[in-house]
């Protein structure tokens, strides 16, 4: 019994998304739009379990590039309301359209000169009636027996409120670099680890001239202990790089494999990464290439670091 509840409640709320994505119109266009130019926040509001859902909103867009947060609507009539300045964009959540602490806020929010984006599931609603721009998310029904508790309808503003987010940072080219700037904690702050916060720099890279003996060049190996030696050209941009595996091959296959110079036994065009590609990046260059060692160089190809599997493995992400 108890699974058929919940296959009825699963049903009834998946239909009312796919509802809602095959009724998407320009109005979602302009609140993208709108939402994207916005030179100030945007303050997301709503009352009971939309104000729950508006949370959420608020933190999906200040994770993806776009500053924002929530306000409660009954507590902007005491004071909250300082929070918005002119340029701001406020998306105002209300099902039925007609709350009654969100529909008292919309004229006192246009006099302070910010933008609303209504959101409800009414189009010929008081919301959408005084919004800027209004995006509809109705749904036909509730999930519940009874058609009353906020179910299918939450579910539905949540996922529009994905939509524009997801939107929004697409619109921006918000990359997965950018996603890590804002998640630096936790497992999910690991896996968006950038090279540059894992390698070895400054003192710490083992580097050695093209002229470099190959004397010096073990010697720098050894003292570096990452069981390879970069190559740099006179104005630090890398041309090779020489492992501990390229040193035995050598040995074994040439006479006299000691002398000569770094350039002359190096391995040219190696495997490189920039600064701010992802760990996990790293990671399939090395395992793709069976390497255990990568060269960090900028765009124009001058040694920054080296990022080695090891350094991978201590981040505990993979």
């Amino acid at each position: 019994m108890s699974r058929e509840i919940a296959r009825r409640v699963l049903e009834t709320e998946s239909r009312a998304v796919a509802e809602l994505a095959r009724g998407l119109d320009d109005g979602f266009d302009r609140a993208v739009e709108m939402v994207v130019s916005c030179k100030g926040r945007v303050v997301v509001t709503g009352m009971g379990k939309s104000g729950i859902v508006c949370q959420k909103i608020a933190a999906t867009l200040s994770s993806t590039g776009t500053p924002a947060f929530f306000m409660h609507p009954a507590e902007a009539v005491h004071g909250d309301l300082g929070m918005i300045v002119s340029g701001d964009v406020v998306v105002a959540l209300s099902n039925s359209g007609e709350t009654e602490e969100i529909v008292r806020l919309l004229e006192l929010i246009r006099r302070l000169g910010a933008r609303i984006i209504g959101i409800s599931g009414n189009s010929k609603s008081t919301v959408a009636r005084h919004s800027d721009i209004h995006v509809y998310a109705g749904v036909a029904r509730e999930a519940c027996s009874l058609d009353l508790v906020p179910t299918a309808s939450t579910t539905a503003a949540m996922a529009m409120g994905d939509a524009l987010a997801v939107a929004c940072y697409e619109m921006r080219g918000f990359s997965a670099q950018d996603y890590a700037r804002y998640h630096v904690g936790g497992r999910l702050g690991r896996k968006l680890v950038q090279v540059e916060q894992l390698m070895h720099r400054d003192g710490g890279v083992p580097a050695v001239a093209e002229d470099a003996s190959m004397a010096d060049t073990v010697r720098e190996m050894s003292a570096k202990r990452l069981g390879m030696s970069c190559v740099v050209n006179g104005d630090g941009r890398l041309v090779g790089i020489l492992t501990d595996g390229d040193l035995r091959r050598r040995l074994l296959q040439v006479d006299r494999a000691l002398d000569g110079t770094a350039s002359e036994a190096m391995i040219r065009d190696p495997s490189t990464i920039p600064p701010d590609a992802l760990a996990t990046e790293a990671l399939r260059v090395m395992e793709e290439k069976k390497i255990t060692s990568l060269p960090v160089v900028d765009s124009e190809g001058r040694l920054l670091g080296v990022i080695q599997i090891h350094d991978l493995w201590r981040t505990e992400l993979f």
